[in-house]
């Protein structure tokens, strides 16, 4: 059992290692259509769209590459995959390094 979650444990500490550097600036000028839903500064005003300010960022990076590898279904799925599509790796590291910085500059 000890072996078991000390590889768990190296292969999450991989994966989150492996995560691009994202730059907020960048992140913020790339964020215009992510508004539409999520709001100007990543807080909806439509209830059923999540807020993006200040959430985690790795696991705003994490989210959008499973929409875009198609790993997650069900409702706006189906949207959220159209929009990130086109989105390099780049792109998605600068959008959740800005959403997530959100939450500490407000």
């Amino acid at each position: 059992m000890k072996k078991a979650l000390l590889l768990l444990s190296g292969a999450l500490l991989i994966n989150f290692s492996a995560h691009a550097a994202g730059d907020a600036d960048a992140g913020k000028s790339k964020a215009t259509k992510c508004a539409t839903c999520h709001g100007v500064k990543g807080i909806v005003s439509i209830p059923t769209y999540p807020n993006l300010a200040g959430q985690n960022e790795v696991y705003l990076d994490a989210s959008m590459h499973a929409y875009k590898n198609g790993e997650r279904s069900g409702g706006l799925a189906t949207a959220m995959s159209a929009y990130v599509r086109s989105l390099s790796d780049q792109d998605i590291a600068d959008l959740a390094a800005y959403y997530s910085g959100l939450g500490e500059k407000e």
